[in-house]
Order: structure tokens, then C-alpha cells, then sequence
């Protein structure tokens, strides 16, 4: 080649530096288009799911009329104002009537009597004449004891008696003699001293006799075991053909007396003074027993008495009441709610407990005017039986008060009472799966349908995405250096 070729390829060489810097600032610029791109897709994606959860929350709750409501509805006159939602809420109205000042307590169902039946004397036990959870009355005979031995122990006693009975006989007829020769000046008085001694030695003989016969006796008497209560007897502890002995420990079977029963229950001392001051005047207190839900009423009896000291440990006194029980319902050892009335109000403003709601400014309920809007007002409670509160200031009978619901109102939003079952009906289970930021049809509620792309989105957010990818590789096509030519 020619030096003149050769000058027009050197200057390659000193081209290839100044290349560095200007590749550089095209990289930059693409992977900035890129962020850019990508950040203004992630902002659209995130109003657009966010304007979906609104309409969502407009569209979830639904009360009859067609009127939204909940935490996302929205109104032209905002909460209270004209074209406002209507939360549905269910009411109550406060009466009034007779108060029963109640106390509940906790309790344990306790038997009057617990006898465990037991033999009194050993022997094989021939019989059991009771059925297993059978009803049983006090002389009841249960069990029996081969009698044989005792019947022998006792006709011995019965022929020792006899003998001796004989012979004491055998010495008073002397004595009678002895005196009457005495009388006579016929014998000596020592004599007669004598069978005197004899006739009272034969008299302690008897009553010895006596007392061996009785207990003979009474031992085959035992053979025979009776029920010492009337009450249901327990299982069986011992089967026909054992030995059974005093000294048994489980014994033949368990009586335990149900009819009347006792409930021993708790109540706190500071509630102690009002049912002293009824049981010292000798009113008689009802009480109820319920079961362990409250749900079902067990039996009703009356306040007995109370324990002699308070526990310290856990400030609470002791109570015992008496049930007839004649049906049966309280079983010993069941645990039991116990309620005790000890007073009644006359006339006194009522409302549910469920009404009462607590907050910074006290307790409080929410009143429903006859324009339909709620307005918070404070209330001062009185006593209550669990279900029902008597208040002493704040509401007057005949308003209407928010019973189910309170928890979305505030104060002058408009609401609209219906009935308990409408509104559980409209309630979602916990159970219903919810959507998730996905509309289908414009109802509110997610999941894929057949308006949807296979993706799960909808077909304007399907255009979208790709005018998005579409404008992405355009813009990236665009700022991509050209490829060099080789020279």
C-alpha cells in the first residue's frame, strides 16, 4: 500500500477514545427511559387498583333501596347530609318496667347427702337388688350377707339366755324359802344373805345373756344392707360372690341425694351487704341456676345461707342455696351460672345491654331521632340482670336506641332500622372468599370471569399493559445505538 492509504488508516486508532464517552451517555439515557417507563407503569397500576378497591367499597354493602354504604360509600351531602348512605342498624326501644337487681355468680352443683354403702359385717354377699343409676328409698335393702353364721351365733346367745334364766328363777324360789324359814327361827340369817348374792349374780348372768342375744341379733340384721338415704345410687362396686368385709374402701355402691340438691356459688363482697341485709330480715332470695352458655335454665330454688369469712385470695364469699330439683336437670358436681335477685326496681327506664357502648366521654348510646339520624348520648347505668340495664339519667322511654351496627356510626350520619334477620342475611360469612382488587361486570367483587383476559385482568387493563410494552420496545428501539459498520 501507499503511504497515503497507509495515513488514512492510522487515524482509526485515535478514534476508538473519544468512542468510550460517547456510548456512555447512550446507555444512560436508555436505562433512564426505562426506569421511566417502568415507574410511570407501576404509578398506573397502583391508582387503577386503587380506584378499583373504591368502587369496590361503594358497591359492597348494600342496604334495601339500593343505597351503598359501609366504610368506601359515598354521598352528595357527605355523612348526614342530603343523598347520604343509610347504614343499616337495628334498634331497640327503651321501655319501661320492673327491674330485678340480679347477681350472677359461678357455682358448683353439690348433693345434700353422699353416702357410700358399706357392709357392717363380713361374710360372702349372696345378693344385689339394686339396678345401677336406680332411684332409692332410705330402708331400701340393697345387698344381702349369707345370714347363716349370725342366725348360729344367735340361737347360742338365745339357749345361754335361757339356762341362766333358769337358774335365777331356781334361786329366787330359794330365797322366798330361806326367808320364810328365817321367819320361823328355823335357819340362820347367813343363809339367807347368802341366797341373796346368788339371786343377784344370777341376774347380771341374764342381762349378760341379754345383751349377747341383742347383739346376735342386730348382726344378722346387718346381713341385710339398706339404704341409710334415699337418693340414685351410683355403680356397683362389688359382685355377688365376693367377701366382703368392714374394712372394704370402695364399699358396695354410692348414694348420693338429689332431690333437694344444694349449689355452693361465689359472688364478690361487695355485694355482700345486700344479701345480709335480706337474709337478716328472713326474706327468702330466689335463685336461678343456668347452664354453662346461659342458654338453658336449669331449676330454681332459694337462698340458704352464707359462709362465715370472706377468702382473702380472691375477695369472694361463698353462698348456698337449695333446689327441689324435681326433675332431675342439676347433676351433683356440675358446674352452673347461679343468678340471685336480691331487689326490684319499680318503674325503671330500660334499655339492652347490647346498646350501651363505652368511649372517652363515658358510656354512651347511640338514639335514632324520627328523622332517622343518630346522636350520641351519654347515659349513667344502673343495675342490670345480664341481659337488660336500668339507666338512671340520659334516655327516656320511648326513644329508639342502636342495638347491632354501632360500630360504623358517628355522630348526625343517617341510618335505616330493619329487622335482625335482613341484616344478617346481608352479612358476608367468614367463610365466603372476598375478591382481590379485581371488578367482574362492574358488581364490586374479584375473580376471573369471561369479560377478563386470561391473566385475571380486565380487557382495558389487557390494552393498556400492552400499549405500555408496545411504547416500552419502541422507546427502546429507539435509543438502542445503531450497530457499526465493519470497515
Amino acid at each position: 500500500m501507499s503511504n497515503p492509504e497507509q495515513g488514512q488508516q492510522q487515524p482509526t486508532p485515535p478514534s476508538r477514545p473519544p468512542q468510550g464517552p460517547v456510548r456512555s451517555p447512550r446507555r444512560k439515557l436508555i436505562a433512564g427511559a426505562l426506569v421511566v417507563l417502568l415507574a410511570g407503569g407501576g404509578w398506573y397500576w397502583y391508582s387503577h387498583r386503587g380506584a378499583d378497591s373504591n368502587t369496590q367499597g361503594t358497591q359492597g354493602a348494600r342496604v334495601p333501596g339500593g343505597v351503598a354504604s359501609g366504610p368506601g360509600a359515598t354521598g352528595r351531602g357527605g355523612p348526614g347530609g342530603p343523598g347520604a348512605p343509610r347504614s343499616p342498624v337495628v334498634v331497640s326501644t327503651v321501655a319501661q318496667r320492673d327491674m330485678d337487681v340480679v347477681l350472677n355468680g359461678l357455682g358448683n352443683v353439690t348433693p345434700v347427702s353422699n353416702v357410700t354403702v358399706r357392709a357392717q359385717v363380713s361374710g360372702p354377699l349372696l345378693k344385689v337388688l339394686f339396678k345401677e343409676g336406680q332411684m332409692v328409698k332410705a330402708g331400701d335393702v340393697l345387698a344381702e350377707i349369707d345370714p347363716r353364721p349370725f342366725q348360729a351365733a344367735l340361737d347360742q346367745a338365745v339357749g345361754q339366755l335361757a339356762r341362766d334364766q333358769a337358774l335365777l328363777q331356781n334361786a329366787r324360789l330359794d330365797q322366798k324359802r330361806y326367808r320364810t324359814l328365817l321367819q320361823q327361827d328355823s335357819i340362820s340369817s347367813q343363809q339367807v344373805d347368802t341366797q341373796d348374792a346368788l339371786v343377784r349374780q344370777y341376774e347380771g348372768v341374764v342381762k349378760t345373756d341379754q345383751g349377747n342375744v341383742d347383739n346376735a341379733r342386730l348382726q344378722l340384721g346387718y346381713t341385710k344392707i339398706l339404704a341409710p338415704v334415699s337418693g340414685r345410687i351410683g355403680l356397683r362396686q362389688v359382685d355377688p360372690g365376693n367377701i366382703v368385709s368392714t374394712s372394704d374402701t370402695n364399699g358396695i355402691a354410692l348414694i348420693t341425694q338429689i332431690q333437694p340438691i344444694a349449689v355452693l356459688y361465689t359472688i364478690p363482697e361487695d355485694n355482700l351487704p345486700a344479701v345480709l341485709k335480706k337474709l337478716n330480715t328472713g326474706e327468702k332470695m330466689p335463685v336461678q341456676a343456668w347452664d354453662r352458655q346461659m342458654r338453658n335454665q336449669l331449676g330454681d330454688g332459694a337462698l340458704l345461707t352464707t359462709d362465715n369469712q370472706i377468702d382473702t385470695t380472691t375477695g369472694t364469699v361463698k353462698l348456698k342455696a337449695i333446689f327441689p330439683n324435681a326433675d332431675g336437670m342439676l347433676f351433683p358436681n356440675q358446674f352452673v351460672n347461679v343468678r340471685t335477685r336480691i331487689d326490684t326496681l319499680k318503674d325503671a327506664t330500660v334499655i339492652p345491654v347490647a346498646a350501651v357502648q363505652r368511649g372517652q366521654q363515658g358510656t354512651f348510646v347511640y338514639v335514632v331521632d324520627d328523622s332517622s339520624k343518630v346522636k350520641v348520648q351519654v347515659v349513667t347505668l344502673g343495675p342490670g340482670d345480664g341481659t337488660r340495664t336500668a339507666v338512671l339519667k340520659g334516655v327516656v322511654p320511648g326513644q329508639r336506641v342502636v342495638v347491632d351496627g354501632a360500630d360504623r356510626l358517628k355522630e348526625g350520619m343517617t341510618v335505616e332500622a330493619v329487622d335482625p334477620a335482613a341484616r344478617a342475611a346481608q352479612l358476608v360469612p367468614a367463610s365466603q372468599p372476598r375478591g382481590r382488587g379485581r371488578r367482574r361486570d362492574g358488581s364490586g367483587w374479584g375473580g376471573a370471569s369471561g369479560a377478563h383476559g386470561e391473566g385475571g385482568a380486565s380487557a382495558p387493563q389487557g390494552e393498556h399493559r400492552r400499549q405500555r410494552e408496545s411504547a416500552g420496545a419502541s422507546g427502546a428501539a429507539a435509543e438502542a445505538p445503531a450497530p457499526r459498520r465493519q470497515q
